[in-house]
């Protein structure tokens, strides 16, 4: 809708139910006459009030409420159309009638344009009476089947005129209206008042800058904003038009709670993340912090992550606004609630622990401890109950939310997968340290007698005069023996986790890795490798060696190696042009003691492997454009220069 409408209350709303009030300008006496015999003389409840001028007319709206106008165009001083044009400027939809014989075709247009609701001639006078009063029937009817309309409306509506002065609201506009207006005055009285005095709190808030922005540009627009007076949300829409501005509006407060609620949630969510991910942060920190954000969103007192140490409860990491609770402190398992949680394995909601749960209400953790309200969740690690992450308030509640539930029970199973990853990291790093010690003394039990072997060898050969093939072939398994020392250690100590990473020149690797390799026919080419390279130097260092060796050790011909970077800083790749690896085979290339040569020990490429997953990074391996093998190391950062 884009005019404004006037309210039934302005008009027809002191009748009785049905009356149809007309309001007749004429000063002919027999018009007057026949027009009210018409309509007084029928089964319709017609009153009619007649004024003889457009001057007493206007009077006569301004006292009274009338459901249709009814004139002749030929008036003292003012002309019908100009009564009408008058009228519209109060009322934009109140029915009006034009009864008349004077006039032509241009007369007709010109009430037209000014909003006629009919045209009826006069003549016959007996007859055009009764279509006068069929017409001012039908017209009233409309304009009350309008009006009822806009008071079924679910959204509230009101207008205002060009003067911002109100010509309509309905039933739903009305009471948010007069909530506004605090009382100063009823909304009966509303039409031909101000906007800005009746409700002055309007004023500069978004309402009003929308309002009078629609006005001056006669655009339309639609918002949402907060009405701090009734502490309310609304959508708006207005509509100008040259005569005012139509709004509708309606309450989307609980919409907006339920939105902000929403956000909230995502805002918490995006604060456990941004905790769980912090490197910078050891896992007692995390928790604490975890149990922090947990009580600000159930608005308790009291947060503890707990261990069941047998018939005792151990309080690990608090947070209790109270001070009553620290760390270390341990009170009996059966006084708590979390004995519920531990011995069902599942989470314990209580809101309410004496209406909830009136078996617990006679432990001590609500007889003494005052505890009226606990959510908790057990904390399962290996598939045993650690203990609980939990949270409990002095004050009952009317209820946890699944929200709430939910969110206690993820952060509980990240402190379950935490302590578990932990436990296993533990248990990795002393089966590694065992291994390497392991390898340490083998590697050094072996060493000596090998280096005796190697010296006495040495002597030997100088003794020997017979078959140098035999002195050869001792020469080769002592050096074997000494590789697989190499590897061993290599491969003992290769997994452990790089954290100690800086920034080297990925070009003074290469080259302190090619010049370990021993051969004379093989080729290097680096494409791209002025660059940084993050990691362990000594590591890294040790990867391209493996490489370059696997590289020129199963190719019988001269071979010819590159290295270069990946796009985007990915990492790097090292091919060559050599025979290649099946590809039935290349998943078998990483494992341990696999090898296709007499001479390999089958550990160079797993300990490649240890070192690229040590770095984090992920190594695959497929043919080279040379029809060689090519290994992508990615994963593992590059910066070219």
């Amino acid at each position: 809708m884009d005019t404004p409408v006037a309210t039934p209350n302005r008009h027809g709303a002191d009748g009785t139910a049905g009356q149809v009030r007309v309001l007749y300008v004429d000063e002919d006496c027999d018009d007057i006459t026949a027009v009210k015999e018409t309509l007084t003389d029928t089964a319709d409840e017609f009153t009619v009030t007649v004024c003889e001028t457009a001057t007493d007319a206007l009077s006569a709206l301004e006292d009274a409420s009338y459901d249709c106008v009814v004139s002749e165009y030929r008036l003292p001083a003012r002309n019908g159309i100009e009564l009408l044009g008058a009228v519209r400027d109060r009322s934009f939809d109140l029915p009006f009638l034009l009864f008349t014989d004077d006039g032509d075709e241009s007369v007709a247009s010109e009430a037209i344009s000014a909003g006629v609701t009919d045209y009826v001639t006069k003549t016959p006078l007996s007859e055009q009476t009764e279509l006068l009063r069929q017409r001012i029937t039908a017209a009233v009817a409309r304009s009350r089947e309008e009006s009822d309309i806009l008071d079924r409306m679910t959204d509230a509506f009101f207008a205002v005129d060009e003067n911002w002065e109100f010509t309509y609201a309905n039933e739903r506009g009305r009471r948010i209206i007069e909530r506004a207006m605090k009382g100063d005055g009823a909304t009966t009285d509303l039409l031909g008042r101000n906007i800005w005095e009746v409700i002055p709190s309007l004023e500069g808030t978004e309402f009003s800058k929308r309002y009078r922005e629609a006005m001056s540009n006669q655009e339309p627009t639609s918002f949402e904003a907060y009405f701090e007076p009734l502490q309310t949300w609304f959508e708006v829409s207005v509509y100008p038009s040259s005569t005012g501005i139509s709004v509708y509006f309606r309450d989307i407060t609980e919409r907006q709670k339920h939105e902000e609620k929403l956000r909230g949630r995502e805002r918490t969510l995006r604060e456990i993340y941004a905790v769980i991910s912090r490197k910078d942060m050891d896992f007692e920190a995390k928790v604490k912090r975890l149990l922090e954000i947990g009580q600000h969103v159930l608005g308790t007192e009291t947060a503890a992550l707990s261990r069941i140490d047998g018939d005792r409860y151990v309080f690990e990491i608090v947070t209790d606004r109270t001070g009553t609770t620290e760390a270390g402190d341990t009170v009996p398992l059966e006084a708590t609630n979390c004995e519920r949680a531990v011995i069902e394995e599942q989470t314990l909601v209580l809101a309410d622990i004496a209406e909830d749960r009136p078996d617990l209400a006679e432990r001590a953790g609500y007889t003494e401890m005052g505890i009226s309200c606990y959510l908790g969740t057990p904390v399962i690690v290996d598939g045993s109950v650690f203990g609980t992450f939990c949270f409990y308030g002095t004050d009952p509640r009317d209820s946890f939310s699944e929200w709430e539930v939910t969110l206690v029970e993820l952060m509980g199973n990240w402190v379950s997968y935490e302590q578990e990853r932990e436990r296993r990291e533990q248990e990795l790093t002393r089966e590694r340290n065992r291994l390497e010690d392991f390898a340490s003394v083998v590697s050094h039990d072996l060493r000596n007698p090998l280096s005796v072997a190697f010296g006495r060898l040495t002597l030997v050969e100088e003794e020997y005069d017979g078959n140098p093939e035999h002195i050869e072939s001792l020469h080769r398994s002592l050096e074997r023996m000494d590789e697989l020392i190499d590897d061993v250690l290599a491969l003992a100590r290769g997994g452990h986790k790089v954290i100690d990473a800086n920034e080297t020149s990925l070009d003074d690797i290469i080259t302190a890795a090619w010049d370990t390799v021993e051969s004379s026919d093989a080729t290097l080419e680096r494409i791209e490798t002025d660059a940084e390279i993050t990691g362990d130097q000594t590591r890294l260092q040790q990867l391209f060696e493996n490489l370059f060796r696997n590289s020129v050790e199963h190719s019988d011909d001269p071979v010819t190696v590159r290295v270069g970077t990946l796009s985007g800083g990915r990492g790097f790749y090292v091919a060559d042009d050599g025979p290649g690896i099946p590809e039935d085979e290349r998943e078998q290339v990483f494992e341990r003691g696999y090898t296709t040569s007499d001479d390999g020990t089958g550990f160079g490429l797993a300990i490649v492997s240890e070192i690229v997953d040590a770095h984090g990074g992920r190594i695959t391996v497929a043919e080279s454009d040379g029809g060689g093998v090519r290994f992508d190391v990615t994963g593992v950062q590059v910066d070219r220069l």
